[in-house]
């Protein structure tokens, strides 16, 4: 049967029959293989099948032997697999009684459409395991030495995407009442919309001198961090070229980065230290 067709696949969701196979819904933390879980580990080495896109990072899709892996996430030109083709081919693999691992950036219920499919499965009688991963809005912050709470400065944390617009009447996120509330604020997917939502946040009552933090590929070997304030922050994306995937960090608790990069050991290779760009980045007032 063609991994690629789509009637294909749709016809194995039809399908009322039990699968035989199983299916495991797997996050593969910020990027870095050493932060895998023993068990994501062990079930890409046993899997028959890995189906993944880009966000786990090349490292971590390089320990899969290419025979094995479907990429779903972007392809050329532009054309994305659509999370219904993603869907079927789940029930389709698991009635031809395989082992698939659904491979997810970071942990597959954090705005990875892990719950998604997790329904999906379930209501076709697939079996289906959720395997914890690191996630990443939590780790890409600790890595670059922010703490997603701290006693002095944040007692809480909120999650939120930046895919919406802020502007938009019908948008689920209420930036007004995320800018009342304190504590910290990461925006998962929220480059692109960055002027957006910054914007929202100071027009809802935020102090323009709040810390932020953009967090580049965390745990990749091209990591890179971007610091400034609610104010600054666009420009300093721009002037560093920050790219997806990233992580916004909004809140006190940016600020600590600064107090501890002296000593900070988390930076991707031995010679970040010496990076020109390392805190180009700085503050955002040049």
């Amino acid at each position: 049967m063609n991994a690629r067709d789509p009637d294909a696949a749709a016809d194995a969701s039809a399908s009322d029959g039990q699968a035989d196979g199983k299916v495991y819904l797997v996050g593969s933390g910020p990027g870095d293989p050493d932060l895998l879980t023993v068990k994501a580990r062990r079930l890409l080495d046993d899997a028959d099948v890995v189906l993944h896109d880009k966000l786990p990072g090349p490292d971590i899709i390089g320990l899969i032997p290419e025979e094995k892996r479907e990429d779903v996430g972007k392809r050329a030109g532009g054309e994305r697999t659509s999370q219904q083709y993603t869907n079927d081919r789940l029930v389709e693999l698991a009635r031809e009684g395989k082992t698939v691992v659904r491979l997810k950036g970071g942990d597959p219920f954090v705005f990875g459409r892990g719950g998604e499919e997790l329904v999906h499965l379930a209501e076709r009688s697939v079996p289906v395991e959720i395997v914890p991963g690191v996630t990443s809005p939590i780790a890409g912050a600790a890595v670059a030495g922010i703490p997603a709470t701290h006693r002095d400065h944040a007692s809480s944390v909120t999650l939120v995407t930046g895919h919406e617009d802020p502007t938009k009447e019908e948008s689920a996120v209420d930036w007004d009442a995320l800018a009342a509330t304190g504590g910290t604020l990461v925006v998962l997917m929220g480059v692109g919309k960055l002027p957006d939502y910054t914007a929202a946040l100071r027009e809802a009552g935020m102090d323009a001198d709040t810390p932020v933090a953009l967090v580049e590929r965390a745990t990749w070997p091209d990591q890179r961090v971007a610091t400034g304030t609610l104010d600054t922050i666009v420009d300093v994306r721009d002037d560093a070229g920050i790219e997806p995937p990233a992580i916004t960090v909004i809140g006190e608790v940016a600020a600590t980065r600064e107090r501890v990069l002296d000593f900070l050991d988390n930076e991707p290779d031995a010679d970040a230290a010496d990076r020109p760009d390392r805190d180009v980045f700085g503050a955002g007032e040049d």
